[in-house]
């Protein structure tokens, strides 16, 4: 067979499916109760358009500011924001300011203002924590991996931790987690001490990590002592620091600051306790705590005892409280109703969050685009859309702000086109590592488009 032929060939089998594309039905055949779908010649067109995009390219860029018509040049950045995919749904346009004036004046202050990133897999082993820490730290200063458990439940690239002779308590989790009816701290859940533990603590080592992370010279321990007295000390190699205990029951914490920044500890404890967290900081500024609950659809906070809850965000300086869920919860909102439901289930855990940390601002993160095969092609959720706006109406509803990774990451299913990047895994849900470090850079950069629209408006106030 010659080449000509070998070519007729082909445009022959080209024309043929093209035609079969155009006549096909678009709700398919059904033969023997089986229903045969074929994409259209217009899904195919838009299918090889969509390749041609470059993902991380960011055009995420705001237009320039003219100092001497600042009022115009607010006008027109908060324009740009408003449009952005990577923008903020506020519930009002100043609700992020008064964060913005703490975070300025946590380090004069020798503060240490803490952000608490909640969320589902999505942000486990400190993924998309790790690029807005490095944003507020290099911003606003402070350092260290921040929050850890007792015990590791989950990989981290932040710290090491291991502690012995613990129980694990947990609001989620599989059927071997142990439950216990709302005794739970700070990270939703806590390890239950009974005699005495030891922790070996390290920060990171890897290469990769962000410098701040890999050292501390700050350590909070936040428990609930269950016993009469509680007592630990804190050692670095031959170096020990000051013992502390605390006799009354309750929750409560003890702080040491070290005389030098250090890499590693040992904590040694001895009583009966829940033991909510541990702080790693170094220096005053601004701590992001990376809290991943897998599994969770985010309607967990509300398990823990309001009374609980409020005493151990007491014991730390929280500024804000990111909750990033609703990923799980896709594929079974297939309704409006259950839409309604699960918004009113959200709404229910702002207010919740609320009342334990009144002084601490919400953002609520929601899902990103999320793949399933229908008529055999990966698409989006249908009702994904339809979840993502009522979530916006529902959190600015309870006085939360909203942020969408489905808008930053191109809207409609472009979670295709992150997989076939390499940006995206093969389940067409969790972005790679390459992926959520560009997914945590755009969060970044939506905080810093707020805080430059923030110390706008702050120097046409004072002008």
């Amino acid at each position: 067979m010659n080449a000509r032929r070998i070519t007729l060939f082909f445009a022959t089998i080209i024309a043929a499916l093209a035609l079969i594309s155009f006549i096909f039905p678009e709700e398919g055949i059904t033969i023997g109760g089986h229903t045969c779908y074929f994409p259209s010649l217009k899904k195919l067109i838009e299918s090889n358009q969509r390749v041609l995009k470059n993902v991380e390219e960011s055009n995420f860029t705001p237009p320039t500011t003219i100092d001497t018509e600042l009022n115009d040049s607010i006008a027109t950045y908060q324009a740009y924001l408003d449009s952005s995919d990577i923008r903020f749904w506020l519930p009002d346009s100043l609700y992020l300011d008064a964060f913005w004036d703490l975070a300025e004046r946590a380090k004069g202050e020798g503060r240490t203002i803490r952000i608490l990133h909640y969320g589902d897999s999505q942000i486990e082993a400190d993924r998309l924590t790790a690029q807005l820490r490095s944003y507020m730290q290099k911003t606003f200063g402070g350092g260290g991996p921040g929050m850890i458990p007792a015990s590791i439940t989950t990989p981290t690239a932040a710290f090491w931790v291991s502690g012995g002779n613990l129980t694990h308590l947990s609001s989620f989790g599989d059927s071997t987690v142990t439950r216990s009816n709302g005794n739970y701290g700070v990270m939703m859940q806590s390890f239950r001490m009974n005699g005495g533990t030891s922790i070996n603590i390290r920060a990171s080592s890897d290469a990769k990590a962000d410098d701040a992370i890999k050292q501390f010279s700050q350590v909070r321990f936040v428990f609930n002592n269950k016993g009469k007295t509680l007592k630990a000390t804190l050692s670095n190699n031959k170096l020990k620091y000051n013992d502390q205990q605390q006799a009354p029951s309750g929750v409560g914490s003890l702080f040491w600051t070290l005389d030098s920044a250090v890499n590693r500890v040992t904590l040694k404890a001895s009583g009966t306790a829940d033991l909510y967290c541990i702080t790693l900081d170094d220096g005053p500024g601004v701590a992001v705590d990376n809290i991943p609950m897998r599994g969770c659809s985010g309607q967990q906070f509300s398990l823990v005892k309001e009374e609980l809850l409020s005493a151990a965000y007491g014991q730390l300086d929280v500024a804000m409280v990111i909750m990033e869920f609703g990923g799980n919860s896709v594929p079974y909102l297939k309704s409006g109703a259950a839409i309604s439901t699960y918004c009113r289930s959200i709404g229910k855990q702002i207010d919740h969050v609320h009342r334990c940390c009144p002084q601490a601002k919400i953002l609520f993160i929601g899902p990103s685009d999320m793949s399933t095969r229908h008529h055999g092609e990966l698409q989006s959720y249908p009702d994904l859309p339809a979840l993502i706006d009522s979530l916006i109406v529902t959190v600015n509803k309870h006085d939360a702000a909203y942020w969408s990774i489905y808008h930053a990451m191109g809207g409609w299913n472009t979670m295709v086109e992150w997989n076939r990047q390499g940006l995206a895994g093969s389940d067409y849900v969790h972005f790679t590592p390459k992926g959520a470090v560009i997914m945590g850079n755009r969060l970044a950069e939506a905080f810093d488009l707020s805080y430059r629209l923030f110390g706008m408006r702050r120097k046409l106030t004072i002008q």
